[in-house]
């Protein structure tokens, strides 16, 4: 039987309006070629609803002769205003506020505290939904500051310093109370009941780093509070300096998960604090170490044909393990970045340092996923997109940007669209989603494919923090006049419409 015999004799069956219509000669013949997919489907269920449970949907097809303006972009693609930049940071610190309360009790009663100048002997924090002395924590103090000095908010500022200075004066005390422990109790013990172990005895450049620079960029912010903040951060500087392992040639590293590791997050966990107590102390020794730090970093774990570096690197195996994980990959550009901004400029290492940020930013641009945001493993594009990692790449290109190291016509749109994406991420409570839990070294994909993600994944905070305040700091100053020009975005306008 022909096809449009056949057909003719299905479609009344089915009773559609669709069916009636397509019972013209005109639509036999186009459609009949389709009979032996569609025939099924249509006695079942009816034209259309065959073709919804069998087809994705499809953009209509516009008449002869017109076509559309408007694509059908899934997240904003408009630059972002500076209003609304603000609302997004506003909503993130309302947010922390609530979920990270300043609270201390006694921990011989339970009671209260709120008279940090008369504490008890012993006293701790409360545990709130997140951490307010870890490393992730520090990348959101600094985030604060950055937020408060763009925009002249003394709320962002407010919370940083409220709380250093109740964790300053709770570390004074607790450093008395373990005086006074007994001294043949083992030490590894003792320290383990306390609440601020990882300061007061830090044991890796997780424990010091990001902390540190916190601290040091505080001080540095507010005078007043700078002396009671020296004792914290010469105690991790001291560790980061003279007690962290380091290979033969100076490069920190770690015997984990096995002997003479480098993890690429190191370089944010040590550089931003040397570069910070350079500018702190005026001795040049930082800067040199900071410098040492990511050239020695680079020449192991960069790959120049990709533009990324892999995440770790084991001095004893053959070939190394290459996961472009997108996360250490933003700890690495943010530590060049924060060093490039106080390297002194006529510092001998800031060519090589200002040529490893501009070929890594090269790569990383090159990356970006089609909707804003980067992947979980940068080159796999069936890894899940992640929110922690887009947003420090779209801090560290729109810093190069501000402070004139980067095009800001062949980067700008990049950090637009990033930032319009990471914004989206943001929900109406200003929780960060789409965050990757913290994660360790891996050898294999399925590690970093499966890593969950949670608004409760505190590395998330700070770099919207950072990349907000400085797309704010963009927008008003070689972002201002960005535009859409023939229908894509450019941070200068046209000159001439042909």
């Amino acid at each position: 039987m022909k096809p449009q015999l056949v057909l003719t004799t299905i479609l009344p069956a089915c009773g559609s309006a669709a069916g009636r219509a397509l019972r013209s000669s005109a639509w036999l013949s186009v459609v009949g070629h389709l009979l032996p997919r569609l025939a099924v489907a249509l006695c079942v269920g009816g034209f259309s609803g065959a073709l919804s449970a069998q087809t994705a949907p499809t953009p209509p097809t516009p008449p002869p002769g017109s076509y559309t303006t408007a694509p059908a972009y899934p997240v904003p693609y408009n630059p972002a205003k500076e209003a609304d930049i603000k609302a997004v940071l506003d909503r993130v610190l309302a947010y922390l506020d609530t979920a990270t309360p300043l609270r201390v009790v006694d921990r011989a009663t339970g009671a209260p505290v709120t008279n940090f100048t008369a504490l008890p002997a012993n006293p701790v924090f409360e545990r709130t939904d997140f951490l307010v002395f870890s490393y992730e924590w520090g990348v959101t103090y600094s985030g604060m500051l950055r937020a408060a000095a763009v925009t002249g908010d003394a709320h962002y500022r407010d919370y940083v310093t409220t709380r250093l200075s109740a964790i300053a004066a709770v570390a004074a005390r607790q450093r008395e109370f373990q005086a006074s422990v007994p001294a043949h109790e083992d030490p590894a013990n003792q320290q383990r009941i306390f609440s601020l172990r990882a300061m007061l005895h830090p044991r890796s450049l997780d424990d010091s780093g990001a902390m540190c620079a916190a601290l040091l960029r505080t001080a540095q912010a507010d005078a007043a509070i700078a002396p009671v903040l020296r004792p914290l951060i010469d105690n991790y500087m001291a560790f980061i300096a003279t007690k962290q392992f380091r290979l033969a040639d100076g490069t920190l590293a770690r015997h984990r998960p096995l002997a003479n590791a480098l993890w690429l997050d190191d370089l944010y966990m040590s550089v931003p604090a040397l570069a910070e107590m350079g500018v702190v102390t005026g001795d040049r020794k930082y800067f040199d170490d900071a410098v040492k730090q990511i050239t020695q970093f680079s020449s192991r774990m960069f790959l120049a044909e990709k533009g990324w570096y892999r995440h770790g690197w084991i001095q004893d195996m053959e070939p190394h393990p290459s996961f472009f994980w997108a996360r250490a990959n933003g700890w690495a550009v943010v530590a060049m970045a924060e060093l490039l901004s106080v390297l002194p400029e006529d510092h001998p290492g800031r060519t090589a340092v200002l040529a490893q940020y501009r070929a890594h930013v090269a790569g990383l641009a090159a990356a970006q996923g089609g909707a804003g945001l980067w992947h979980q493993l940068l080159d796999r594009h069936d890894s899940y997109l992640e929110t922690s990692a887009s947003a420090m790449f779209v801090y560290a290109i729109a810093r190069g940007i501000n402070r004139g190291w980067l095009d800001p016509l062949a980067y700008g749109p990049c950090t637009s669209l990033g930032w319009n994406a990471v914004a989206q991420k943001v929900n109406a409570q200003g929780q960060v989603e789409g965050t990757c839990v913290g994660t360790g070294m891996g050898f294999d994909p399925a590690f970093y494919y499966y890593r969950p993600t949670s608004v409760f994944a505190a590395h998330g905070y700070g770099p919207v923090l950072l990349a907000g305040a400085e797309m704010i700091e963009l927008r008003r100053g070689k972002g201002a006049a960005a535009q859409i020009n023939g229908g894509a975005v450019q941070l200068a306008p046209s000159p001439s419409r042909h």
